[in-house]
């Protein structure tokens, strides 16, 4: 199957930047959201990050044009009746995601893939809630989308192949690295990476070093481009914390614990460089 018109559901950091690049990949592009101020601050986010682009000379002001040109608005899921496929990129919960899903399948053309960018939640489980398992796939886009290369691509438990390579082949032509991944809760990329950055906030918790001289030696020691606890802070820790919890209760395992330190930030309403203030305070 080829994909030429695709939906993309959320128009927040993650949603804007996926429709940005396929939509300079050349697919038609319809960004969804509850409202169209949503819409609208996200195509605001796309333009400045294409001007930006514009400036350092890597695409011409034409260019960027017929990139917009490629995003329609959208606030109605209806919408989806005529795409090849739909990425979802809607807030991190089973519910909410399940309800789309199922709203999608009703709507969508039977040839229609139904793709979620989730970061930790179960491909099957999502898939379940549609009549269409077999064309249900996690495309899970890294953070900021337009400049990181990998796209792990997960399959649910019911997922075609045709459907897998359908995406593979897509996510090559955005110029991004497809990897493989099969379904267990946070995948390859945040069942990795969480407990190492709950591990540094445990290490910060427990008194064994200032925040500054975990992430000095993270960075200096390890090559890391920023130190755990600065990562934390540009995540989200309300989106650290979920994700840990989701591989407490997927796997049962505690050495999945959250911190209590970062629940106590959570609660504080300290999450990080959005909310001005995480493990370090931002302007």
């Amino acid at each position: 199957m080829t994909v030429k018109k695709l939906m993309v559901i959320g128009a927040g950091q993650m949603g804007s930047g996926i429709a940005q690049v396929c939509a300079q990949a050349g697919y038609e592009v319809l960004l969804n959201d509850l409202k169209d101020e949503l819409v609208g601050r996200g195509l605001g986010v796309i333009e400045k990050n294409l001007f930006r682009q514009v400036q350092k000379e890597r695409i011409t002001s034409q260019e960027k044009d017929e990139v917009i040109s490629r995003i329609s608005r959208s606030t109605d899921l209806q919408d989806a009746n005529d795409v090849d496929l739909v990425i979802e990129a809607a807030v991190e919960s089973m519910d909410i995601k399940r309800k789309i899903f199922a709203q999608l399948d009703e709507i969508t053309p039977e040839h229609t893939i139904l793709a979620t960018n989730t970061s930790s939640l179960p491909i099957t489980e999502i898939a379940a809630a549609t009549k269409r398992p077999e064309k249900v796939i996690g495309m899970h886009f890294m953070n900021p989308v337009p400049v990181m290369k990998l796209v792990e691509i997960i399959r649910g438990l019911a997922t075609a192949d045709e459907v897998y390579q359908t995406i593979e082949d897509m996510t090559n032509t955005l110029a991004k690295v497809p990897v493989e991944v099969n379904d267990f809760p946070g995948f390859v990329s945040n069942r990795i990476l969480m407990p190492m950055i709950n591990e540094a906030i445990y290490t910060l918790y427990e008194g064994v070093a200032t925040k500054e001289a975990i992430d000095e030696v993270m960075k200096l020691g390890m090559n890391h481009p920023m130190g755990p606890l600065t990562l934390a802070d540009f995540i989200g820790l309300d989106t650290c914390l979920y994700i840990m919890e989701t591989l407490h209760d997927g796997f049962g395992d505690d050495k999945y614990r959250p911190c209590p330190l970062l629940r106590k930030y959570v609660k504080a309403g300290w999450l990080g460089k959005k909310s001005g203030r995480g493990f370090y305070t931002y302007e």
